[in-house]
């Protein structure tokens, strides 16, 4: 069954933990944007100040031009699992490698305007594929492309086993087309982080899944 991911998005500390502590009563599994103001061109807290919650899978979203130079902080903080961007410089099956070593599971994500196929020769080194049609750095004020569904397919002709995400303009309106087209994973940002009751937007999302 597809997972409701929450996401978080913060340019604070303080920030940071307010999302984080908005979450941590009915999320299952958190989506941790971190920032480096370069490749997306607002920045999170410093590695060093960021912690993850003992209560929730936890998945990091690095939005870094070179990830491979935080590599040792990263695996430090033992998430669940580490995205980074096929557009990023990085050697990419290196950097999936040493985070496989240590049981840390490893995502590539691909930018809207990038073709699927210039990822394809890589993606067997990677265990989530997330498709991006968000904005970088910034959590709601998207919409879906419904376009790059063709990228879903894509993915689930050639790497069957991948589990599949999805990023950017998730609401109750498209969750389950979402679905039905081959995501596993739906990144939600906005409609749950805005909404007068984040709890409910949750519960709705989960609800259309059903």
């Amino acid at each position: 069954m597809a997972v409701v991911c929450p996401t978080v998005t913060a340019t604070g500390t303080h920030d940071y933990r307010k999302q984080v502590e908005t979450l941590l009563p009915f999320a299952k599994r958190l989506h941790i944007d971190l920032m480096d103001g370069d490749f997306a061109l607002t920045e999170s807290p410093p590695l060093d100040q960021i912690w993850l919650p003992h209560e929730t899978v936890n998945d990091i979203h690095l939005m870094f031009q070179r990830p491979a130079e935080h590599l040792e902080q990263i695996i430090k903080l033992k998430p669940h699992m580490v995205i980074i961007h096929n557009e990023a410089d990085v050697h990419h099956m290196h950097f999936a490698a040493q985070l496989h070593k240590h049981d840390i599971e490893v995502g590539l994500a691909i930018l809207a305007e990038t073709p699927i196929e210039w990822a394809e020769q890589i993606m067997h080194s990677f265990d989530h594929i997330l498709i991006f049609s968000g904005n970088l750095g910034h959590q709601g004020g998207s919409e879906v492309n419904f376009e790059l569904l063709d990228k879903v397919k894509f993915v689930r002709e050639r790497h069957p086993d991948a589990e599949i995400g999805w990023d950017g303009g998730v609401n109750d309106a498209n969750a389950r087309q979402l679905v039905e087209a081959g995501v596993d994973v739906l990144n939600v940002g906005g409609f749950i982080m805005h909404a007068n009751d984040p709890a409910e937007a949750y519960k709705q999302l989960t609800e259309v899944l059903i």
